[in-house]
C-alpha cells in the first residue's frame, strides 16, 4: 500500500567526476539570476520621487505632494490596475508625458504619499 503512494522524484544526472561542483554551480547561477530579476523588477518609492522631480515637476507646476494627494491609495490602485495611470498623469499635468519605464516607480511614489496615507516626502 505504501509503495503505491510513493512518487518517484526525478534526479539530476551529471556526467563526470565533479557532480557536486556542477550542481552547486547550477544552484548558484539560478539563485543569483532570481535575485537580480527580483531586484530589477521591483518598484521604488524614492526612484518614483526622483522621476517626478526630474520629469514632471516643471511641466506640472506643483510639488509631488500635491500630485500624490490628488487621489487616495484606493483610487491610485484602481487607476493603475485598469492601465490608465499614464492617462491620469497626462490629465493632471497636460504639458507632460511619461515614459512607460517610469510608470511603476511613479505609481509606487504616488501610492505611498496618497491623500489618505499620512506620509509626506522628505523633500
Amino acid at each position: 500500500m505504501f509503495s503505491q503512494l510513493c512518487v518517484k522524484v526525478p534526479r539530476f544526472k551529471f556526467k563526470g567526476k565533479y557532480k557536486m561542483k556542477n550542481f552547486a554551480q547550477l544552484t548558484f547561477i539560478a539563485l543569483f539570476g532570481l535575485t537580480v530579476f527580483v531586484t530589477t523588477t521591483s518598484a521604488d518609492v524614492r526612484k518614483g520621487q526622483k522621476v517626478y522631480l526630474k520629469e514632471l515637476k516643471v511641466d506640472c507646476g506643483f510639488s509631488g505632494v500635491k500630485f500624490a494627494h490628488s487621489h487616495t491609495q484606493d483610487e491610485w490602485e484602481a487607476i493603475n490596475e485598469t492601465g490608465k495611470f499614464a492617462v491620469e498623469v497626462k490629465r493632471l499635468c497636460p504639458k507632460s508625458s511619461i515614459e512607460y519605464r517610469y510608470v511603476t516607480d511613479l505609481y509606487s511614489f504616488v501610492y505611498a504619499y496618497a491623500k489618505d496615507s499620512g506620509n509626506l516626502p522628505s523633500r
